[in-house]
């Protein structure tokens, strides 16, 4: 039994090492289309597991059986040896025991039954995640937790709106999330990870993680944000508990000497307490500004939790539903589309059951083997990059706004893929759809992009045209600014995942099946610059998009220019 004991942790240090020395070239964390593959990778690893748990159990079960056959046999031959040995049998039959049956024994204890499991993990290990999936994924959950304003125990205990699947973090994931915040210098989020794990601590939650060194960083973390008698309260708890501990001993001294410090200035800067306050007072009254004054940021994550959509009642009243065959179309005059307004400035529409589930699904199997990072265009190389600002997969590319050319995006954290119209008929079909229903030229357009966000994948705000300071935007496509955006959404989300317009406090939510429009260009050729839009975070779910960038080339028999700059 005792090597029984020893030889399972073993297997779990070498699946261990395993899993740390793979490397994937996948940014997993980017999509969840492409993360529901890595479950059936694990289950399949499961399976081949328990298969060799099984193989171990056998073998033990077979040494067993033999160790208590022997040991009654011994038990009843040492009372009388010599007797015992006087049968024939007996005698014939221990000396075929130690020069043969143990042998045999030795045989069985020494046999390998991991070559199956083996063989299987390194196999599956050129498909597992990376450290920077790790990475991306806990950062991920940091920026969820910010943008919806969710609390670390909301989190930890997978209390989130809308799941199916609840899921509790332990002491361990808490004090992870902790120290990828610190490693960032992210001493705010150090905090509220590492005051979660040390409440489940508290609670009485095992754990490989003790309270010492959770109290280390977050004593540290609280002093580095200018707390010092509260950095100071957790050191001397960590001392009550490691009286040793020379770290905290001289931080103690040291908060002692800062506060005391602190003390002395407060009582010298008496003087200035009321126009202290007088100054807390007026902060307070400009906090009350308006939306158009709020930070970009503010208001983006504000529309995203479904704050601050500036539609009056009486705007509201003016937008409507209509069936829609723009202008007796062929198509659609025995069948028009459902066509929706979301918003009047700028015009925002939305079409209704405008692509099938079937067509869905096929876009998703052509898109999904070639899901990339999102790349954006570096504005002074030109070279493909990766965009920290979107989260879906293509890591999403965009136009550098200065050569046009194509470069990885990190505020773009999605996983995209092109598809063009001869690689299937269903994509053909669609691009004929919407210039049938736009009236735009589809020659000059982009080829349809399918994006699939990963976990907390977002894409902040931007705008899709080029403006006049990025002269050679597109310069390499040939066809002009873009002049519209059409945007399927190809899943439901159960929560988050909304376009928002933050200079115009818009906000439109997924809804499969449909698809938003708007023109990113006024008919003069000027662009508009209140279509700058985002896609907020996945908060629970998974989201698929699907859009089509139309250009000006082609379209100026079908879109005339106006005589007005923004008309």
């Amino acid at each position: 039994m005792l090597w029984t004991r020893m030889e399972l942790p073993c297997w779990c240090l070498l699946l261990l090492s395993c899993l740390q020395s793979l490397s994937a070239h996948n940014d997993f964390f980017t999509s969840i289309g492409q993360m529901t593959d890595l479950l059936y990778t694990e289950k399949d690893l499961v399976t081949s597991l328990k298969d060799y748990i099984r193989a171990e159990e056998n073998k033990l079960e077979r040494v067993k059986r033999w160790a208590d056959k022997l040991d009654s046999l011994t038990a009843t031959a040492t009372q009388d040896p010599e007797g015992f040995l006087g049968h024939p049998v007996n005698a014939f039959k221990l000396m075929k025991r130690l020069n043969t049956e143990w042998g045999d024994l030795e045989s069985l204890v020494l046999s390998d039954t991991t070559d199956g499991f083996i063989s299987n993990l390194t196999i599956q290990r050129q498909y597992f995640p990376t450290e920077e999936d790790q990475t991306g994924a806990a950062k991920a959950l940091l920026r969820l937790q910010d943008t919806y304003n969710l609390d670390a125990n909301t989190i930890s205990t997978g209390n989130l709106p809308g799941v199916m699947h609840k899921s509790q973090m332990t002491v361990e994931d808490c004090y992870e999330l902790g120290k990828i915040a610190y490693s960032d210098a992210d001493y705010y989020h150090t905090e509220l990870w590492m005051a979660q794990a040390l409440k489940q601590l508290d609670e009485g939650e095992e754990s490989t993680i003790d309270k010492v060194t959770v109290l280390d960083y977050l004593s540290y973390s609280i002093y580095q944000q200018g707390e010092i008698e509260r950095a100071l309260d957790y050191t001397l708890r960590l001392l009550e508990l490691d009286p040793e501990h020379q770290r905290a001993k001289g931080n103690v001294k040291y908060f002692e000497f800062q506060l005391e410090k602190q003390k002395t200035a407060e009582e010298n800067a008496q003087k200035q307490e009321e126009r202290g306050k007088r100054d807390t007072t007026e902060k307070k009254k400009k906090s009350k500004k308006s939306f158009s004054l709020i930070p970009e940021r503010k208001k983006y994550e504000m529309l995203c939790r479904g704050e601050g959509i500036r539609m009056t009642p009486r705007r509201q009243s003016q937008l409507f539903c209509r069936y829609y065959d723009n202008n007796r179309n062929p198509r659609f005059v025995l069948a028009p589309v459902r066509q929706q307004d979301e918003w009047d400035r700028p015009y925002i529409v939305r079409y209704l059951d405008i692509i099938s589930d079937a067509e869905i699904e096929k876009i998703k199997q052509l898109a999904k083997p070639r899901l990339r990072r999102a790349t954006i265009s570096n504005p002074i190389t030109g070279v493909l990059e990766t965009a920290p600002y979107r989260i879906s997969k293509r890591r999403a590319t965009v136009h550098d706004p200065q050569t046009g050319k194509l470069t990885t995006a990190q505020y773009r954290v999605s996983k995209s893929a092109w598809l063009t119209a001869d690689e299937d008929p269903v994509i053909e079909r669609i691009n004929e759809r919407i210039e049938d229903i736009t009236g735009l030229e589809m020659d000059t357009a982009e080829e349809l992009q399918v994006a699939n966000y990963g976990v907390g994948g977002q894409y902040e705000p931007h705008f899709d045209f080029g403006r006049k300071d990025e002269p050679d935007a597109f310069k390499e496509l040939g066809t002009g600014n873009r002049i519209a955006t059409w945007l399927f959404y190809m899943s439901d989300v159960t929560a988050g995942g909304a376009t928002v317009f933050p200079d115009v406090g818009a906000a439109v939510w997924p809804k499969k099946g449909t698809a938003v429009f708007w023109y990113n260009l006024f008919a003069s050729g000027e662009g508009d610059y209140s279509t700058r839009h985002a896609a907020c975070p996945v908060l629970v779910g998974n989201k698929w998009v699907s859009n089509k960038w139309i250009h000006e080339r082609g379209q100026e028999w079908r879109r005339p220019c106006g005589l007005n700059e923004t008309e």
